[in-house]
């Protein structure tokens, strides 16, 4: 019933991938939870929180995404065996 070139390798749900998971869903319940940002104090430099507090998300979205993209190169190569 199984393919000759499949081979197990190991679970599917591992400790890496739950933490690409979490990077990768953490920007989404930061923004889609409103109420935690609808609001305009504290403003810096005039740009109330609203909009700051949303635009620092562009930038941690950005570290979080690159974080979980290096997390599954790693993993897919200690799947695979090499060292690449």
């Amino acid at each position: 019933m199984s393919d000759a070139s499949e081979v197990n390798r190991g679970p599917v749900v591992t400790p890496v991938r739950v933490v690409i998971a979490l990077c990768l869903v953490a920007p989404f319940v930061a923004m889609l939870w409103v109420g935690s940002y609808a609001k305009t104090d504290p403003a810096i430099a005039g740009i109330p929180f609203f909009y700051w507090y949303q635009m620092l998300w562009v930038l941690i979205s950005t570290a979080l995404t690159m974080i979980a993209y290096k997390l599954w190169q790693r993993d897919q190569r200690g799947r695979r065996g090499g060292s690449k």
